[in-house]
């Protein structure tokens, strides 16, 4: 599996790089914590019966919590033939701790 680490997704928002990032964590986690950037949010329990809504031609970040969840959802759409499948490394959780500490850490 493929991992991205929340500096390398930083220079990529900055960059104005293309990437559909999905978020598989639970709806009421994101409004605990979210980043403020266009967002697919799709549960990870969900994922298996709408994996049809993403393009597998277009990169795609994976984000949760600590990593963990999005790890799983990263095998599961590469399973589906999915090649351009990134987990974000440390998840929400490490973005609040290295880039944005203003963000509610759970």
């Amino acid at each position: 599996m493929k991992e991205i680490t929340v500096e390398e997704l930083k220079s990529k928002i900055e960059n104005a790089e293309p990437f559909i990032f999905l978020d598989v964590r639970e709806p009421f986690e994101a409004h605990i914590s979210k980043l403020n950037i266009p967002t697919v949010s799709i549960p990870l329990d969900e994922l298996p019966s709408r994996v049809h809504e993403l393009n597998d031609s277009e990169t795609i970040i994976v984000m949760c919590r600590s990593g963990n969840r999005s790890g799983t959802a990263c095998e599961l759409l590469e399973e589906k033939r999915f090649e351009k499948v990134f987990n974000l490394k440390g998840g929400i959780n490490d973005w609040a701790k290295k880039i944005d500490p203003s963000l509610p850490q759970y």
